[in-house]
């Protein structure tokens, strides 16, 4: 680097030269002369030198126009027309040497191309241009268009408020368009980079934290989680926390040990638990111990123990004043313009509720928070129920939907849909228990999953089937049940209440078959009770249970098949742990139950992303590879792990991919979603067009036509239709653990 004295000795130089150059020509001698033209490159390359050296003097000032304040970019401007009245001169007296020296004649181009200092256009203006006002011309190639599909309609919105707060005109924004994009890509990154600006550093935010560090203990998590009111909402999950955290603290040290943990940077992670609000009136804390639904509990007691454990700092609410109050300390939390440099919070992780509650509180300043964002949702959202124009366009819209977050932010508790990210849960296992080695299995003894009488009804002739072959015991809540309610159940029912989780741990290992009710769907328990060692009875829905057909599923934004009780368990674990039995065809139901009471004593299995180590080594990849800040979004999967496969007409590439032993991976849309991909694979489109909907890309089966998507928040592994061929990147995984490919640790 040139230092600032230096500079100047470089300008004297520069002015030496020049008086060099005109005594060498005045005094003609018979050593022959440089060219004007090598002269005329000394003087540039020594002035471009010039202008590194004061380029460095304020190396942390954005180099370019409009950055709001006096730059190297203005003292470049200044050289430039120093330069081109040097030249003038400089042409002016060879012209006149030429004329006394033999008529030589020298073509000199009088006038210095501005590249040579700054790249900017493939047509600059001139150098007094610049010094007048003059702006580049910052059209967008068309290029970019598709990849930043929401660029141009940013610039009309920009045009018509850039002065609706004074945080835009202080970062730059003058009211010209190049003002406008340059903001767009810069700050709020929804526009392209300009060539010439590609100098301007990314932020650097984390290089001054401090290294993750597994903690040594659960006191400093326990500390986060101390309850505010009389409604105890950290109860259940403290509980469960200290229950299994010796082994949650080994799964970390083994984890580390397999692929270091070290060098990873300490995240500010915001957790905001909407469910368990006041205001959100669902009372899962409330309820936990009165058989009201612990999924919700559980997976968020796991999430925070995963963040902890992989040695991230923490901010822990589940109280809308409180989450007010933390937001008010945030600098320009509510502020229009989208500058999260200054933000002192990495991620955000919260569920549909947090997120309608954080929506409220920050107002304008949302868009700053959206990529940040982590959304934990039960039972996904599909892409079209997500787009807020399209599911108006398309009647989709719903109470959970129109979020306009990337699909892969919404965070999943099993892997329902492959267009959103699975962060799953931890089972617990028996060997957290030590008296549980004494439990002796009986043969003849069924456990049925329903806390509720409501789940019993309508299932007498089921369970009298299941009583043939087994003992039946239950563990419902009968506490304040009107006595007709409890017909429900029959009398040969052994029912022991609401137990603590040691207990039913206990009531597992002494089970040889858990048996489905048909609901809840995909809770926890099932996975529970096959890593007891129980054989799942999974009831099988024909037709598939879908939004259009269950009341439970109305409102979600999804129209996934839910086929069983448990999906999961149905796809990923099989027999002999799983068997998905129509219950209403009594043969089939008397054949499975033969099959299950004849087999000999299944070993416990847990599919090891459900188990505490999955799941840091899970939770930590998307911690530290998904960044749903930069746009277009980068995939983190490695191309060698993904297969484009062109799907049979009218199949979803969540279907084609599993069929093929893969899963569609959203990501890599953008990798296949142009004519060169497809002539690679040897297909050749007899008319190539761009539209957005959540079936493309894909090649019409009969025209030949290639379609591409123009909406990335429309790329859609669940999206079909017929005649449609759809374009499909299909990734392997490790098997176990479906969210991570082969290549991606």
């Amino acid at each position: 680097m040139i230092k600032p004295n230096r500079a100047r000795i470089l300008l004297l130089v520069i002015v030496l030269l020049w008086f060099a150059t005109v005594l060498h020509l005045a005094s003609w001698t018979d050593t022959p002369p440089k060219t004007a033209q090598a002269i005329q490159e000394e003087i540039v390359q020594l002035s471009a030198q010039y202008v590194k050296a004061l380029a460095a003097e304020q190396r942390d000032i954005v180099d370019g126009p409009y950055s709001g304040r006096l730059t190297s970019y203005d003292l470049k401007k200044t050289l430039a027309v120093l330069l081109e009245h040097i030249m003038g001169r400089l042409d002016k007296m060879e012209n006149k040497f030429d004329s006394l020296l033999n008529g030589t004649s020298y073509n000199l181009d009088s006038s210095v191309k501005l590249s040579t200092l700054e790249k900017v256009e493939e047509n600059p203006m001139g150098a007094k241009e610049l010094l007048q006002g003059e702006a580049e011309k910052c059209s967008l190639p068309d290029d970019h268009k598709y990849t930043y599909p929401h660029c141009l309609g940013k610039v009309d919105w920009m045009k018509g408020h850039w002065k609706s707060d004074k945080c835009y005109s202080n970062l730059g924004v003058d009211g010209s368009v190049c003002s406008f994009i340059i903001y767009l890509s810069e700050v709020e990154n929804w526009c392209p980079k300009f060539p010439w600006r590609l100098n301007v550093s990314e932020s650097q935010h984390l290089q001054n934290r401090n290294e993750a560090i597994i903690p040594e203990n659960a006191a400093g998590l326990m500390n986060l989680l101390t309850d505010s009111n009389s409604r105890k909402p950290y109860a259940w999950i403290r509980h469960r926390i200290q229950q299994i955290w010796p082994k949650w603290k080994q799964s970390a040290i083994d984890l580390n040990s397999k692929s270091s943990l070290k060098g990873r940077k300490q995240k500010n992670i915001l957790i905001h638990i909407g469910a368990l609000t006041k205001q959100s009136g669902f009372k899962f804390a409330e309820t936990a111990d009165k058989g009201g639904p612990l999924g919700e509990l559980l997976q968020w007691s796991d999430i925070i123990t995963s963040l902890y454990l992989l040695g991230h700092k923490l901010t822990i609410t589940s109280e809308v004043e409180e989450l007010r109050k933390i937001l008010s300390k945030f600098p320009d939390a509510k502020i229009q313009c989208q500058v999260r440099s200054s933000l002192p919070v990495d991620v955000i992780f919260t569920d549909i509720v947090g997120l309608k509650q954080f929506k409220q509180y920050v107002g304008h300043g949302y868009g700053k928070f959206s990529c940040l964002l982590r959304v934990i949702d039960s039972f996904g959202t599909e892409p079209s129920f997500n787009h807020d124009q399209y599911a108006k366009a398309h009647k989709m819209m719903t109470t959970w939907g129109r979020q306009n977050l990337i699909p892969q932010q919404f965070f999943n508790m099993f892997p329902h849909t492959p267009d959103n990210s699975f962060i799953g849960f931890v089972v617990e296992t028996p060997d957290n228990i030590s008296s549980l080695n004494r439990v002796v299995r009986k043969e003849d003894q069924a456990l049925v999953y329903g806390k509720h009488l409501s789940m019993w009804k309508g299932k007498k002739q089921y369970l009298d089937i299941i009583h043939e072959f087994f003992e039946i015991h239950s563990t419902f809540y009968a506490g304040g049940v009107k006595s007709e309610d409890k017909q429900e159940v029959p009398s040969y029912v052994i029912n022991h209440g609401i137990l603590s989780p040691g207990e039913i741990q206990k009531l597992l290992r002494e089970s040889k078959i858990f048996v489905g009710l048909g609901f809840p769907y995909e809770g926890p328990a099932p996975l529970e009770a096959i890593a007891a060692g129980c054989v799942f009875l999974n009831p099988k829905f024909s037709p598939p249970h879908t939004s259009q057909n269950t009341k439970f599923f109305k409102g979600k934004p999804t129209l996934r098949e839910v086929t069983s009780q448990h999906p999961y368990a149905e796809v990923y674990i099989h027999e002999p742990y799983v068997y998905t039995v129509d219950i209403n065809n009594l043969e089939e139901l008397r054949t499975a139950l033969r099959k299950i009471k004849q087999q000999s004593q299944v070993e416990p299995y847990l599919p090891y992303e459900y188990s505490e180590e999955g799941m840091l080594q899970r939770v930590n990849i998307f911690l530290e590879k998904q960044d749903f800040c930069r746009v277009p979004v980068e995939s983190f999967v490695p191309d060698q792990a993904v297969q484009t496969i062109i799907a049979d007409t009218g199949k979803s590439c969540k279907d084609v991919c599993h069929n093929r032993g893969l899963i569609c991976e959203p990501s890599h849309f953008t990798k296949v979603n142009n004519k060169d991909k497809l002539k690679q694979m040897n297909v050749e489109c007899t008319k190539s067009q761009h539209s957005g909907d959540i079936f493309y890309p894909s090649l019409h089966e009969d025209s030949g036509t290639c379609t591409f998507q123009t909406d990335p928040m429309l790329f859609s592994c669940v999206g079909s239709q017929e005649g449609q061929r759809r374009i499909c990147p299909c990734r392997n995984y490790i098997k176990g653990q479906i969210a991570v490919c082969e290549q991606c640790l």
